[in-house]
């Protein structure tokens, strides 16, 4: 169990105040709000570096190879917004195992990711889920890499790299939703987070089909995480289209 950073701290504090600030602003209001379970065709690419013995190892797994790999995969966000203030969760999660055998040694991974975010919005906005909307909260990322590398060299011993560890991030961000009509609005995200990971980024592009209960969601989503872990640097990306139902109350 890792300790609360410092700079995780002042992101609780954002957090508490936003959301306090939130529930007083809107205590006479409703709230709307969306639940949206979602798939992710997310193609993984993970680089992987060692210092004893010296060693690279870079794999990039399209989303069809994925699926035969795939332990288990779970999203959904939740979302809750009043005139002003709101907030969000999305949980991500993300198991896959791989072997490859590369000319100096055979390297065998699993890797099971998972992804958490809350934070606080606010949107000036006239519009609820419409205009600009910034956010600020924490990121959590559990990631359990294991790794074992079986070098073709009889001179070096085999190595397994247990890289299970949690991570607290500072995320801040803002996204922007256009009406193109009616039925159709299109919402661009862009956020970054800080703390126990060397940093963390994310972005994405989503358009929204609204029907008589919500709206239908296609869009593309790219994340990109830098981990140090046990003597190892491990560089994650997660990018793919998105399609998901988002129920509206």
């Amino acid at each position: 169990m890792t300790t609360t950073p410092r700079a995780i701290r002042p992101a609780l504090c954002i957090l508490l105040a936003s959301l306090s600030l939130a529930g007083t602003a809107q205590a006479g209001e409703r709230m709307d709000w969306i639940v949206a379970p979602y798939g992710w065709a997310a193609s993984i690419g993970t680089d992987l570096k060692t210092t004893s013995p010296p060693s690279e190892s870079s794999n990039d797994t399209d989303f069809r190879d994925v699926v035969d790999k795939l332990d288990g995969a779970f999203e959904i966000h939740i979302e809750g917004q009043g005139d002003r203030f709101g907030f969000f969760t999305d949980f991500t999660y993300l198991g896959i195992a791989d072997d490859r055998v590369h000319p100096r040694f055979v390297i065998d991974s699993d890797l099971d990711t998972r992804l958490f975010e809350l934070a606080a919005v606010w949107n000036p906005s006239p519009e609820r889920f419409q205009g600009v909307d910034v956010f600020a909260g924490l990121r959590y990322i559990d990631v359990d890499l294991t790794v074992q590398l079986e070098p073709n060299n009889p001179i070096f011993n085999n190595i397994r790299i247990d890289g299970g560890r949690t991570y607290n991030d500072f995320m801040v961000g803002a996204r922007y939703t256009w009406a193109l009509s009616p039925r159709w609005v299109l919402t661009l995200r862009g956020d970054g987070s800080f703390g126990d990971t060397d940093g963390t980024w994310n972005a994405s592009a989503v358009t929204q089909f609204r029907t008589g209960n919500g709206a239908w969601v296609f869009g593309y989503r790219h994340l990109d995480v830098e981990i140090e872990a046990g003597g190892s640097k491990t560089h994650i990306t997660m990018s793919g289209p998105v399609i998901g139902y988002a129920f509206r109350f």
